[in-house]
């Protein structure tokens, strides 16, 4: 099967010495591709630039205005976690692009997987403004840019923090899903399982919080339990994942107990969910830790494509499975109260 590679750009005018999200992540990215020895089966999908049409469809366009006005300054923070440089403004605009280049080339053979290798990352960048390392939201773009096609898209984020930008932007569009595993409590301190979707978007949005220590099986049960049922109803056309590997064990930004060879039974989950191939691409959201990195996005991809890859085994045992049933009788409840809602205003 085809891996559709895009995304990566020369990122290294986006740094700030010492952060955590450092264009080294990119390399061990491409690195864990590389290990898969691929040969004519990896595709390059040539950079772009989102243009300012595409990214409007998600971003308010002063914010646009704002970010481009405050890089060409020189660039500076835009809060505790978030930075810009002179060159960050075209870096991000390629960051969003490669996700609508990758699907181009996926749309064009219809076959393959892809995966957009692209930094800052995006899940937690709002309509409206910059937050938590992501300047723009790169996987929104993309799934704005499949509505305009008629598509149906699931969005799947198993980063370990909860993608607040990507529910925001789709909190009231009936045409996305949006399922999201990460640690609780944790930044941005959004993600409660009650939180399932606008008036329009009932039962839309799938949170699946879990806690500190939580290994992969409890994971794979909370999507298996409570989002795969809503995903089979969705029917997606589409399933674009937010690929954070910042759940690994061995990552310093959380304190989940994932394994790569956990990620690579999320991704298998993911693909099943897909309707055909040539429909599933993976956006780089986090994951600090080098080597965790690299072999995770090997695993991750190994198994999508074929092969199986084994590092460290799967985890288990960890705490959260009391979790799961108790997030599903949350959603019931918050859905409940969104329909009685909805009536008692239909009937006013």
């Amino acid at each position: 099967m085809v891996l559709v590679v895009g995304g990566f750009f020369d990122d290294s005018g986006h740094e700030d010495p010492g952060h955590p999200e450092r264009p080294d992540r990119v390399t061990a990215a491409l690195a864990g591709v590389a290990d898969l020895h691929l040969d004519s089966d990896l595709v390059t999908a040539a950079p772009r630039e989102a243009t300012r049409a595409e990214l409007l469809r998600v971003h308010h366009g002063g914010y646009l205005d704002e970010l481009g006005a405050l890089c060409y300054g020189g660039g500076g923070d835009i809060d505790q976690d978030t930075y810009a440089t002179y060159d960050s403004w075209t870096i991000a605009k390629h960051a969003a692009g490669g996700g609508l280049a990758v699907i181009d080339e996926l749309q064009r053979r219809n076959e393959g997987v892809g995966f957009v290798a692209a930094r800052p990352p995006g899940h937690h960048a709002l309509a409206d403004r910059a937050m938590g390392f992501c300047l723009l939201n790169n996987v929104a773009v993309a799934t704005a840019a499949l509505l305009e096609e008629g598509e149906r898209v699931l969005v799947l984020d198993w980063d370990v923090h909860h993608g607040n930008g990507t529910q925001q932007i789709f909190w009231d569009e009936p045409s996305v899903l949006y399922v999201s595993t990460h640690q609780w409590p944790l930044f941005p301190g959004s993600g409660y399982a009650g939180e399932v979707g606008g008036r329009h978007a009932i039962d839309r949005t799938v949170n699946l919080p879990v806690p500190a220590g939580a290994t992969g099986d409890v994971l794979r049960r909370a999507i298996e339990e409570v989002a795969a049922p809503v995903i089979s109803d969705f029917d997606p056309t589409w399933v674009l994942v937010s690929a954070g590997f910042d759940a690994h064990r061995d990552d310093p930004m959380a304190n989940l107990e994932l394994t790569s060879d956990d990620f690579a039974e999320l991704a298998l989950l993911a693909a099943s969910f897909a309707p055909q191939p040539g429909r599933l691409a993976m956006f780089l959201e986090g994951g600090y830790d080098l080597l965790a990195l690299r072999t995770s996005v090997h695993a991750t991809l190994g198994a999508v494509l074929g092969a199986r890859p084994e590092f460290e085994g799967l985890s288990s045992g960890g705490p959260g499975s009391d979790h799961v049933a108790r997030v599903q009788r949350e959603r019931v409840a918050a859905i409940d109260s969104l329909h009685t809602f909805n009536a008692e205003e239909g009937g006013a």
